[in-house]
């Protein structure tokens, strides 16, 4: 199956639950709309639909639902800025949990834009970090 061979690898070290999502929806994707970037984003949509991504891997979300302004509004022909798997949805207070998991630096004093961007470069970095990059 396509979607267990082009899966990333954030998701190799994810649960389950997340790697059959992905799987699953990549393939009826790649049935849909062929092969590449279309089949990712759509299999990418579904996982942070329920999952967000805390460092290298990705984690269960308290409540499901789009997890950024992009996957609220959805569609190929509406491109808005993604928050790379952080639930920017999310509360502050979570936020504030997450960013104090990755010991992100100065989150006491962060709004909460600050806190997403802040856990994207963290995620970023541990997952650079995983890879060996």
């Amino acid at each position: 199956m396509p979607g267990r061979e082009d899966m990333p690898s954030t998701l190799r070290r994810s649960p389950d639950k997340a790697q059959r999502t992905w799987e699953k929806t990549h393939d009826s994707a790649v049935d849909t709309y062929g092969e590449g970037e279309r089949s990712h984003r759509t299999a990418f949509a579904a996982v942070k639909h329920q999952f967000e991504k805390v460092g290298d891997h990705w984690e269960p979300k308290g409540r499901k639902g789009p997890s950024d302004r992009q996957a609220a509004g959805g569609g190929p022909e509406r491109r808005a800025p993604t928050a790379g798997g952080v639930d920017a949805n999310a509360s502050k207070d979570h936020l504030m949990s997450v960013a104090r998991k990755l010991d992100v630096p100065g989150r006491s004093s962060m709004t909460k834009p600050e806190l997403v961007t802040a856990i994207e470069k963290a995620n970023d970095r541990a997952t650079r970090k995983a890879r060996g990059d």
